[in-house]
């Protein structure tokens, strides 16, 4: 019966642990490392394929922005900036403009409805 009882104390720790795991890969908090005046930022943008990519991309080909790069699997933005000349916040307010909810900012519902249908992704 004590043995039992440890199997199922056991089995509802790991439980709880896992899924403690599981939402802190989810809950991604932007991380931004500022060297000889550029801002190298990291953050979570929603999306799915190759087009989004170019979509996400391309929406901040803009001044100050030196260098920016998504990651189809992981879904991280990586971008790096010119801070005199752009933020965080406008950057990702420039994704959400194109249809891609940003760690922030939801993107805008006209352009996302617009997307082509594999870059239509289950929103928050």
């Amino acid at each position: 019966m004590k043995v039992l009882k440890y199997i199922q104390i056991m089995s509802f720790a790991f439980v709880l642990f896992s899924c403690t795991n599981e939402e802190k890969k989810e809950a991604i908090q932007t991380k931004t490392v500022l060297k000889d005046g550029i801002a190298t930022s990291v953050f979570k943008v929603w999306g799915n394929c190759e087009m989004c990519k170019e979509t996400i991309e391309k929406s901040l080909a803009i001044d100050g922005i030196i260098k920016s790069d998504w990651n189809t699997d992981s879904k991280l933005m990586t971008v790096s900036y010119d801070e005199k000349k752009i933020n965080l916040d406008q950057i990702q307010q420039k994704i959400a403009s194109v249809g891609y909810d940003t760690e922030k900012f939801k993107g805008d519902d006209t352009a996302y409805n617009s997307l082509h249908e594999c870059c239509q992704y289950e929103r928050k």
